[in-house]
């Protein structure tokens, strides 16, 4: 039986995510009713993937449920927010109940695990895309921002730089080892906001950012924002054995400096602080990394394996160039 609008949304997507006493009324009117806890700041992020551009038709329907959320929840952590509601908007060329049932169900255990709610959205037909807001509290003046940053400054990374990229350069032709091939496009497609660790590095952090658009370019905009420079050591920076073995053989430092979807955690930390800061994330499953300084100027620079230092030019992925 064929599926009207109404009955794709009573099926997927009601009581989707965790039961919040702070959801009045969720998915099925006209509006959802919130309540922002008082004393909490709220915090909000929206994206649009897009097949095609940021996905394949082909790509497992699970994953991308789960993705599609991560990715947003990836900028809730770069605030040091505490995730709460999250909407979705999904445009669809057909009703495809396996596709939809996977797609949910990626999207619901994810937003279980942190205890999100979806509390509204909309369907309508045209080009497959998926749009996700998601909001957030904050305690008043504790956000993370990317203006924050100072000259003396420790940068640190979290996880390992390169993994998504290099699992796009395997669809793109270049060999991997069949070995890496699995952990490489995991990290593409199933990619893990780092909330657990924004909630610990708040109050210490003088800035962060999550590396989306690879590290040069996302450092970059803490730079920016800041009226200072970084300068990072290649040796430094946290990268798989898939990857040391892809820069081994090719000498091309792209996938760890300027590759995208890595939706790790870039943060700054003043050097009287990093104690406190390695005692805060002691015990997390994810690891954090020293990788350079922030210095007076402007732009990221890379000290590399043989001496050279490199500026690191990398931009973000532009959809309008």
């Amino acid at each position: 039986m064929a599926l009207s609008e109404f009955d794709l949304i009573r099926v997927f997507f009601a009581d989707l995510g965790a039961a919040r006493p702070d959801v009045l009324l969720g998915v099925g009117d006209d509006c959802a009713l919130l309540r922002v806890p008082a004393g909490r700041d709220l915090a909000v992020s929206i994206d649009t993937l897009v097949c095609g551009t940021h996905f394949l038709a082909c790509d497992d329907p699970e994953s991308l449920g789960h993705k599609a959320l991560a990715v947003n929840l990836s900028d809730l952590a770069a605030m040091g927010a505490e995730p709460a509601w999250a909407t979705l908007a999904l445009t669809l060329p057909e009703v495809d109940a396996g596709w939809l049932a996977a797609f949910s169900r990626g999207f619901s255990n994810l937003a279980r695990r942190y205890g999100i709610s979806l509390v509204g959205g909309d369907t309508t037909r045209g080009p497959l895309s998926i749009t996700i807001q998601v909001h957030g509290f904050v305690e008043p003046g504790m956000a993370l921002r990317r203006g924050g940053a100072r000259p003396g400054d420790l940068i640190y990374v979290s996880g390992e730089l390169g993994d998504a990229a290099l699992a796009l350069l395997s669809q793109g032709g270049v060999p991997v080892a069949l070995e890496a091939l699995p952990g490489v496009l995991d990290r593409l497609h199933r990619p893990e906001p780092r909330l657990d660790l924004s909630a610990r590095v708040r109050g210490i952090a003088t800035a962060c950012i999550d590396v989306s658009d690879g590290l040069g370019a996302d450092l970059g905009h803490i730079c920016e924002s800041s009226g200072c420079s970084a300068l990072i050591r290649s040796g430094s920076l946290p990268l798989s054995q898939a990857v040391r073995d892809y820069i081994s053989a090719t000498g091309d430092w792209g996938v760890a400096l300027s590759g995208g979807d890595d939706y790790e955690l870039c943060l700054t930390v003043p050097p009287e602080c990093r104690e406190v800061l390695e005692s805060a994330v002691a015990g997390l499953s994810v690891g954090l990394r020293w990788i350079g300084t922030v210095e007076e100027g402007a732009g990221v620079r890379c000290l590399m394996p043989d001496g050279r230092v490199s500026q690191v030019t990398g931009r973000g992925y532009d959809h309008f160039c």
